[in-house]
């Protein structure tokens, strides 16, 4: 182990070296750049034993790893914002011929107007493509997720492709100490890249043609569902591994802070999680309110079952979220819902809108959000509204 002081980008950069990733796609965008170019430094000092393939957009970028991994090669490309946009094809193209790939998504908004700043709107646009879909808090997670993604979707449970999320520049471009593992540890816990269906000289193979049947279309989609399923173990199962020769677990599918005894819940993803941690802790020690946090660690597959758990006796939730489903809520809120309603829990919640477009919100303007809610869950047995926009210092 050595204890490195790493932005989140290189973090990530980090990560992909110790996979042992054998070919890099890369297209310029802020604020995800200095990801590919830490990696095409690497690969220039001979630190790292892969090709670069240098191209002339995005979607060309996830198309080259969509051939390299096709071929049975560990393959990573990272993008943001509008380059994710332009992606939007090659993803479903990849989750849909079930080939692994790891990209790195630096979570930035999309415009009009033009923004270079965070929210969770373009990794929440392609929540339905069929990638897995993690989102880190900081830049320790942001590394060791990156490595237990690439065993993950390389499962023969699983078969899917991963997007590790962080927000841009509040993990992206900031310095923080990550303890980064020996390469032994890694090559312990990551096996070489299998995959029974590979493009190879002489061996001819078909992915994603058109079927006689048109019922193969709907079948192919169904079984990227229970796929993504079935990798609900195989997280757990991976962090639990990292656990023993790592040392260290982030919490599989969720992280639940403070929750033993609490009666009203926080949620939400993402680097402004630690921030909301501090508003738990501020709300208990100031008010003695019990609250706790429920830190949703993968969006896909969304963890039902952990939310049904830590609700189905709870007074209130607020979900925080930093994206926008217009008409509906935030898309981490209306999971909660549908999982509740699955399980026939009726615990209120309410969901907030906070943070797009990278608009400041601190620990204070959360806990303070919590207690107006609370105040009136607690009078009404129910909320006025079930969503609320709030801008920060109101």
């Amino acid at each position: 182990m050595a204890l490195k002081t790493l932005t989140g980008n290189y973090a990530i950069a980090t990560a992909v070296k110790l996979a042992r990733v054998k070919v890099i796609s890369a297209y310029p965008i802020t604020p995800q750049t200095t990801i590919v170019e830490k990696l095409s430094e690497m690969i220039e000092l001979g630190e790292l034993e892969a090709d670069m393939i240098r191209v002339e957009s995005e979607h060309s970028a996830l198309a080259a790893v969509y051939g390299a991994a096709s071929g049975g090669v560990r393959s990573f490309t990272a993008t943001s914002s509008h380059g994710l946009l332009y992606m939007h094809e090659m993803l479903w193209w990849v989750a849909g011929a079930r080939i692994p790939i790891v990209m790195a998504v630096v979570s930035r908004t999309i415009g009009p107007p033009w923004n270079i700043w965070t929210d969770h709107s373009d990794v929440m646009d392609h929540r339905d493509t069929g990638w897995l879909i993690t989102f880190v808090e900081n830049n320790q997670e942001a590394l060791d997720e990156t490595i237990k993604l690439f065993r993950i979707t390389e499962d023969k449970r699983v078969y899917l492709p991963g997007i590790v999320a962080l927000d841009a520049f509040i993990l992206s471009h900031t310095t923080e100490p990550v303890d980064v593992p020996d390469q032994s540890l890694v090559d312990a816990f990551l096996p070489p890249r299998e995959q029974p269906y590979v493009f190879r000289a002489g061996n001819p193979l078909v992915l994603g043609n058109i079927p006689r049947d048109l019922k193969w279309n709907m079948r192919m989609r169904e079984d990227v569902h229970k796929a993504m399923e079935r990798a609900k173990k195989v997280i757990e199962e991976a962090d639990h591994l990292w656990e023993k020769i790592v040392g260290r677990r982030h919490g599989g599918l969720t992280e639940c802070y403070r929750c033993e005894d609490a009666k009203h819940f926080m949620i939400g993803v993402g680097a402004w999680v630690g921030d909301m941690k501090e508003a738990v802790d501020y709300l208990r020690d100031r008010f003695g309110l019990r609250v706790g946090l429920i830190k949703v660690r993968y969006f896909r597959p969304f963890p039902s079952e952990d939310i049904i758990k830590w609700l189905n006796n709870a007074a209130s939730a607020v979900v925080f979220d930093r994206s926008i489903s217009p008409s509906v809520g935030g898309p981490v809120f209306i999971e909660v819902l549908a999982s509740l309603a699955s399980a026939g829990v009726r615990t209120p919640v309410r969901g907030v809108i906070a943070g797009l477009a990278g608009v400041d919100v601190t620990h204070e303007d959360l806990a303070n959000v919590m207690l107006t809610s609370i105040s009136e869950v607690e009078e009404l047995g129910a909320f006025k509204q079930n969503v609320l926009w709030f801008y920060g210092g109101e």
